[in-house]
């Protein structure tokens, strides 16, 4: 199982640096979220269907529910595509990233308990409570409960969204993974998902103008973040069970909140830290329960 952790673990502080490279990306090209989510998967998917032809032979889909969970995930990651990039611009990285990632183990917890048999514990139960009072003293974070805008509360419910999306995810991943090959899986998928996100091409006002500013952007979050990271996080997937794998993933929202902080000036205030704290600590507890 350690290979696999240490696999995740890379992919989660490569997916880290997804919402700077998008604000970036909104700065210096004026590119719309859609536009960002379907051009990482269009990148992404052709090199994953590569190094699975490269690497395995085994393409095997052994059932009609096999099918239905590839394309089950392939609408749930073009889900994210939307929910997480929007919510990054209307909350900014750290708390798009925190609401985003670290509500995603605990609902990975509580669907592998439904539907892949892994036991919900009273540990579990107590995590889910802490991490409920910690999402709502970071959705206040530094503002009042007055002072939040229906922009801001919308941008926290879409982030919520792309930690239910990921959830959905690596539980239908990983069941999937006892009968079709990793790399595979994460082609077909991804394919798929860029497939759903193509009407965005039709939709945006601009395409060529954005993608000719910010094409070592669009490369490096395709690449990198994307193909790459999923491909790691898919092999150690098949090793990891869903709860360790969506818990080893806070990685993600700990490096993008750092980044947002240093590069960006966010802050998270005092509650926000609180509630940050919470969330953090809920994890903790679900990782030296299953330590």
């Amino acid at each position: 199982m350690l290979t696999g952790l240490v696999l995740i673990a890379l992919a989660a502080i490569s997916w880290g640096t997804t919402g700077v490279t998008m604000t970036l990306l909104a700065r210096g090209a004026a590119a719309e979220p859609l536009l960002v989510g379907f051009v990482r998967l269009a990148i992404a998917a052709p090199f994953l269907l590569g190094a699975a032809l490269v690497s395995t032979r085994d393409w095997r889909v052994s059932a009609t529910r096999d099918a239905l969970a590839l394309l089950t995930m392939g609408a749930a990651m073009a889900a994210y595509q939307v929910f997480y990039f929007w919510a990054v611009t209307l909350t900014g990285v750290a708390v798009a990233a925190l609401l985003a990632i670290c509500s995603s183990p605990l609902m990975i917890a509580g669907l592998a308990a439904l539907f892949l048999r892994e036991r919900l514990t009273s540990t579990v139960a107590v995590s889910l409570a802490m991490a409920v009072g910690g999402t709502l003293l970071l959705v206040i974070g530094p503002r009042g409960i007055g002072e939040i805008s229906s922009s801001f509360a919308l941008g926290a419910v879409l982030a919520l969204g792309a930690g239910l999306s990921y959830a959905m995810y690596t539980v239908i991943g990983k069941g999937t993974l006892a009968r079709v090959s990793p790399l595979p899986l994460a082609g077909i998928t991804f394919t798929l998902a860029a497939l759903a996100l193509a009407p965005v091409l039709w939709w945006e006002a601009a395409v060529a103008e954005p993608l000719a500013k910010g094409w070592p952007l669009f490369l490096y979050l395709g690449l990198v973040p994307t193909a790459l990271a999923y491909g790691l996080f898919t092999v150690g997937l098949k090793r990891t069970p869903a709860t360790v794998a969506g818990i080893t993933t806070l990685l993600e929202p700990l490096t993008a909140s750092v980044l947002g902080v240093l590069l960006f000036g966010e802050r998270l205030g005092v509650a926000g830290t609180i509630g940050a704290g919470l969330l953090l600590a809920a994890i903790a507890l679900l990782t030296v329960r299953r330590g």
